[in-house]
């Protein structure tokens, strides 16, 4: 793709009339600024420039040249890749290299719209935020599985694993992470294993149901809840839809963080809690 081009010795040339500068430039809809500066960069040199008075000339085979450059910007090349390519870079290599990076900006944006569709859900749904892909540090936890008639009597049973942490002289890890795992596939009406966890500073010898273990850090689709544990299906809706119109797929068991709840808050309206489902990338 080669841009430039020899200064003729005299202003005609047989079969290839010279237009001045302003003309070609009105020719092709761009400045004579523009024309200057493509000259300036080495990528459109005039045909012809007159010693005796400066003036540039142009011939109609050159308008390719700059239809060229121009159509080039338009799909995001820069001057200086355009230069390398009039300078004997390979112009396939150039095109691939600057398709990937326009594959990658419009994955950026795809996930930035994704973001703005969260806030939009967030209204639909009283979420305090929108659906986030964020890595959770691995850490150590306390934990105790147990068995539920009901999701309504979870919060009745955690009593039960504070004063088994306590006897075990079990310190709480800061910042403060408890959530409920759910180790068994689909949802239950009844008969529903549950697993407490409670990051804590360090592990502790077992004592009954309590138990302890290191978990790895994974990478979560998290979206924040505020407000009743009934109305969480909303919540699950929005972020499974995320994980499903963005390539992703479930890694892992869906973690229930609780931030704020019953014990610290009477009003319900200002319970907070974040559910965070692990996800790799899925394979096309």
């Amino acid at each position: 793709m080669e841009m430039k081009r020899d200064h003729l010795p005299c202003p005609e040339r047989a079969g290839n009339r010279l237009y001045k500068i302003g003309m070609f430039a009105a020719m092709n809809h761009v400045t004579v600024k523009t024309l200057r500066f493509y000259e300036e960069q080495g990528l459109l040199l005039p045909a012809l420039i007159q010693p005796e008075n400066g003036y540039r000339y142009y011939t109609l085979s050159q308008m390719a040249v700059l239809h060229q450059i121009t159509a080039l910007k338009q799909a995001g090349f820069t001057l200086e890749e355009i230069a390398r390519v009039n300078s004997g870079a390979d112009e396939e290599a150039v095109l691939l290299k600057k398709k990937a990076e326009l594959l990658e900006r419009i994955a950026e944006l795809t996930r930035q719209i994704a973001v703005v569709d969260g806030y939009l859900s967030g209204r639909k749904t009283q979420l305090a935020a929108p659906v986030l892909i964020k890595t959770i540090p691995g850490t150590t936890v306390a934990c105790m599985q147990i068995r539920l008639d009901s999701y309504d009597g979870l919060f009745d049973r955690m009593p039960e694993m504070g004063a088994l942490m306590e006897r075990a002289g079990c310190a709480c890890a800061v910042p403060e992470y408890c959530f409920t795992a759910y180790p068994e596939p689909g949802y239950r009406d009844s008969d529903i294993l549950v697993e407490i966890c409670e990051a804590v500073a360090s592990a502790k010898a077992e004592l009954g149901a309590l138990k302890f273990r290191t978990l790895p850090a994974i990478q979560a689709a998290c979206v924040y809840h505020r407000g009743s544990y009934r109305s969480f299906a909303e919540s699950y809706e929005v972020v499974l839809r995320y994980i499903e119109e963005n390539g992703y797929e479930i890694a892992g068991e869906i973690r229930e963080s609780y931030i704020d709840g019953v014990w610290n808050r009477d009003d319900e309206r200002e319970w907070l809690s974040e559910i965070q489902v692990p996800v790799r990338r899925r394979e096309e």
